[in-house]
C-alpha cells in the first residue's frame, strides 16, 4: 500500500487539473497561434506561468486504484502489476486466467 499521503497528493493535482482546464487550454491557444502578436503570445505566457504548478496535466501520476502503487501500473486495467495478478488468480478478472504449459 502506498503512503496515503502520496494518495492524497495526486487526487488533489487531479482536482487541480480539472479545475484549470478551460482556462489552461485558451492561454495554450493564444500562447500557441502564430497569427496572434508576439506581445499577446508572451502575457499569455506569463499568466500560464502565474497558474498553479499542480494544475498541470503532466503532473498527474498514475496510480493503481486499489493500492495505490505508482509503478507496474496498466492503463488499460487502472491495477498495478502485482493487484492485476492477485484479482487474476481469484478470477475477479473476466477472461483472465493464470497461465500455464
Amino acid at each position: 500500500m502506498a503512503k496515503t499521503s502520496q494518495i492524497n497528493r495526486n487526487k488533489k493535482r487531479e482536482k487541480l487539473v480539472a479545475q484549470y482546464a478551460v482556462r489552461r487550454a485558451a492561454l495554450k491557444s493564444i500562447a500557441d497561434d502564430m497569427k496572434v502578436s508576439a506581445e499577446d503570445r508572451f502575457a499569455a505566457r506569463l499568466k500560464l506561468a502565474k497558474l498553479p504548478r499542480n494544475s498541470s496535466k503532466v503532473r498527474i501520476h498514475h496510480r493503481c486504484e486499489l493500492s495505490g502503487r505508482a509503478k507496474g501500473y496498466y492503463r488499460k486495467l487502472k491495477l498495478s502489476r502485482i493487484a492485476l495478478r492477485s484479482m487474476s488468480n481469484f478470477g475477479q478478472i473476466p477472461g483472465m486466467t493464470k497461465a500455464s504449459w
